[in-house]
This record gives C-alpha cells, structure tokens and sequence, in this order.
C-alpha cells in the first residue's frame, strides 16, 4: 500500500541531503513525479528556500494519487458551479441532500426571509376629530392602485422548539388627488377641487415568541405572542403649501400569533401564518384612553426548495384594522378623535434561507 509513496520519500530525502550540502536543486518531475533533472550551484541561502518550494512540490500529488496510495478510491469532483469546502448542515428530501445555512447539531438555528411583491387597498376610511369629514382614501385619495410591497424578518430557533422572531414591515403610502368636496381634516379646512398630498405611513415592528408542537424539519404548528410598536404618520398637505394637517403616533400593541407548514418529500411546502388581536378598553389597545382597536395579518403560502439552503414561495397576504376612540392627550390641531379602519391584500415573492 506505501509504495506509491516511496517516489515521494526519495524526493524529499534528495532535497534534505542537497540542502545540508549548500548546493541548489531545481527539480522537474517527470511521469512519476519523483526524478530530477539537473543540479545548479547558488548561494546556501537560495538553495535552502528553493529546495523547500520543491518538497512542497513534491507533496502536492493529486487526488487520484492519493487515494491510490491509501488503497482508495479517488473522490468525484465537485459539479461545475458547485459549491467548494465544508458545508455546515444538511437537510434530507427525495431530491437528495439540501444544504442548509445552519448546523444541524447546533442548539440553535438562523432562518432569514424577504418578501416583495405589490398591495392593494381594499378599503380605507378616515375620521379624525369629532364633526370633522369621514374621508374615504380609497375613492377620494387616490389608494385605488397597485403599490410596492416588502416585508423583512429574522427568526432564531432554539432547542428545535422555541422560536423568536424579529419582523420589519414598511407600509408608507403617499397618493395625490383633488377632492371633488370640501374637506375638514383635524379642523383644517381643504377646499373642492384642491390638490392634497396625502401620506398615510403606518409602518411597524414586530417581536415574536412561539412554541412549536410538532418536532420536525418538514412540518410546523406554532402558538405565541407577539408585541408590535406601530409607527404612524398620517399627513394631509395642500400642494399650494395654503393647508397642512399632520398626525403622528407611536404605541405598543399586543397580539397572539399561530404559524403553521406542511412539507412535501420533494421539497414543496404549504404554509400560513396569522397575527390577529381585538380589543376594546384602555393601555389594551396601546393607549391611555378608552379605544376600541384590531389588527389582523394572515397570510397563505406555498413555496418549494430552491438551491441551496433557500426556499422560494409565493405568499397571499391580508393586513388590516384600525381603532376607534377619544384621545386626551392632543398634540395636534384636532380634537383627539379618531376613527381609523384599513384594509389590504397583497402578492409577493418570498424568499428563505435555512
């Protein structure tokens, strides 16, 4: 078994014995790599460092060879394009081994998802102050196209059970329109057939915790709860610059959550997910004041493994509520009334890595 190795040996004791000597070797290999072709003299310095490039040379024998001298097969080589190295987990489906961006012995486990894709406002209607005008965004405001969607979060598993989840979801809609009446928003007066620039931005952040009933990488039903900090900003501003009303507002909002997939052999998968809360009362609601509020994100989806460690999925998404009540705190021109009911569907393209 060692004597394709014996090539090897004789080259490196060569170099050792010409080295000790002071004379440079410079050698070529010839069909088994061990002979030499000619002696020069240099400097002891040089011959030491080029006898060193040549025994690594010399060690550096190609696979096939290797394996001959173990008495072993030579390995396939990676597929053109193929991944290179050490990959860190692995999970299994019919169409063989699937690379997966986490250790599977890990104690815990990074999931990274984006969605993008186009909303639509189904509905949207706007009070704010008492005797002031009910505003339909949707008819009059100009939310009766197609807008940009995304939608980014993080996940980490822990103990393949317990799993927290970081969530981002812009929602900033910005419209212009005339309204073909007059409008009194905040107790600010706008006038028929005046150009407003509507913004109405309610992005928010959301933190997860579930629990997952079913131990399996293929398959999930998961119940928790979730906090969400909503960031509202809605602003009614005539593009002559003669009127401008604008409320902002910041607050907790708790909400339960369930999470649920089905995983195919080949790698295919059904899921959904649901966030969802009502409630009526004080700091409930996330306010100091008696409100009545809800808020409903559903989402279905089906997907299939890509390449790699990713998925890709296509999601049908439904994000909708809004509040109804006094405020006392006012800090805007209005009298702190507001009621406010929103509700959209959206399509995306989503993407995973596992």
């Amino acid at each position: 078994m060692l004597s394709h190795l014996q090539p090897i040996e004789s080259a490196i004791c060569t170099l050792q014995a010409v080295s000790e000597a002071g004379d440079i070797a410079k050698f070529a290999h010839a069909h088994n790599s061990s002979d030499l072709v000619r002696i020069e003299t240099f400097t002891p310095m040089a011959n030491r460092t080029l006898a060193t490039v040549s025994c690594l040379a010399a060690l550096a024998v190609t696979p096939h060879a290797q394996a001959q001298a173990l008495d072993q097969p030579p390995s396939a080589a990676p597929a053109a394009g193929g991944p290179q190295g050490v990959t860190s987990g692995a999970q299994s489906t019919a169409a063989g081994v699937v690379q997966s961006i986490n250790d599977p012995s890990r104690f815990w486990a990074l999931r990274l998802h984006a969605e993008l894709g186009f909303v639509g406002v189904m509905s949207h209607i706007i009070q704010l102050s008492q005797n002031n005008s009910e505003f339909n965004y949707v008819t009059e405001g100009g939310q009766d196209t197609l807008l940009p969607f995304a939608r980014f979060s993080a996940e980490i598993e822990l103990a393949k059970r317990h799993q927290i989840i970081l969530l981002y979801q812009p929602l900033d809609i910005r419209t212009v329109a005339a309204p073909r009446r007059d409008l009194r928003i905040s107790n600010t007066m706008f006038r028929a057939g005046q150009a407003i620039d509507f913004r109405y931005g309610f992005d928010f952040y959301r933190a997860s915790y579930m629990y997952d009933f079913i131990a399996s990488p293929q398959h999930e039903l998961s119940f928790g709860l979730s906090l969400q900090i909503r960031n509202a900003n809605i602003d009614f501003t005539a593009v002559d610059g003669s009127a401008r009303t604008t409320n902002h507002n910041i607050g907790p909002v708790p909400i339960l959550k369930a999470r649920g997939r089905y995983g195919f052999r080949n790698g295919a998968f059904l899921g959904f997910e649901v966030d969802g809360f009502w409630a009526s009362g004080r700091f409930i609601t996330g306010s100091a004041d008696d409100f009545e509020g809800a808020i409903c994100d559903a989402s279905l989806r089906a997907g299939l493994h890509a390449f790699g460690p990713s998925e890709v999925y296509v999601n049908l998404r439904y994000i909708g509520g809004g509040a109804r009540g006094q405020q006392s705190n006012v800090g805007g021109s209005g009298d702190g009334f507001t009621n406010n009911w929103l509700h959209t569907m959206a399509l995306s393209i989503g993407a995973t890595l596992r």
